[in-house]
């Protein structure tokens, strides 16, 4: 949930800043691609705040999947498995790659609009992790990793290795040749808001030609 309010500052702060996107660039927010898992947790829809969000540690976890028991983040098409690996759990990618909607929603904007490259906000290790699949990893998504790491002050990760993933969006943007990386916030609570939007201007600067 912390990451989606990263997001919606982020919104916020487009709204206050509306000169801070260069005229040549784009910018497309999604802050969340799971909506049921978000609605567990919130209890509400639309917008919230800190104080909506449960404090059941069970319900919390529970915002991971989508109304199906589906792990979103394992039901796409790089190295796609029936089962999956979340921290130290196994758990459902779905009954074929883009199986859920949610999945599916993302592919089909991706598609239409083809973007540059795709930055994905997540929680909680504290590092930028760079995207691949199995032609490995595209050069500007290391120019893009550490573009951003230096300027958030996160350590930049090639490769996640803590466990097997299989199946995650990431993967499958590399697979289409779309730079991509993944955020990881360091904890599930903060938002690091100042790091992150140095992150977001050093990208913008990068693009910005």
């Amino acid at each position: 949930w912390n990451t989606v309010l990263l997001a919606y500052r982020f919104l916020d702060y487009l709204d206050e800043n509306p000169g801070v996107i260069p005229e040549n660039l784009t910018v497309t927010v999604i802050p969340s691609l799971n909506p049921d898992g978000l609605y567990r947790v919130i209890g509400k829809e639309g917008r919230f705040v800190v104080a909506d969000v449960s404090k059941n540690t069970e319900i919390l976890a529970s915002g991971r999947f989508n109304a199906h028991e589906v792990d979103l983040n394992r039901n796409f098409d790089c190295n796609w498995k029936p089962e999956s690996t979340w921290r130290e759990r196994v758990v459902s990618a779905g009954t074929k790659p883009f199986s859920e909607p949610e999945a599916e929603a993302l592919r089909s904007f991706v598609m239409k609009n083809s973007p540059d490259a795709v930055i994905s906000w997540h929680s909680q290790s504290g590092h930028v992790y760079a995207s691949e699949c199995e032609s490995g990893i595209l050069p500007e998504t290391l120019e893009i990793m550490n573009v951003y790491a230096r300027a958030a002050g996160y350590p930049a990760v090639k490769s996640f290795d803590a466990y097997e993933i299989t199946g995650d969006s990431d993967g499958w943007l590399a697979s289409e040749n779309i730079p991509a990386i993944t955020v990881e916030l360091t904890t599930h609570q903060t938002l690091e808001w100042e790091k992150n939007l140095a992150g977001i201007k050093a990208l913008l600067a990068h693009y910005n030609h």
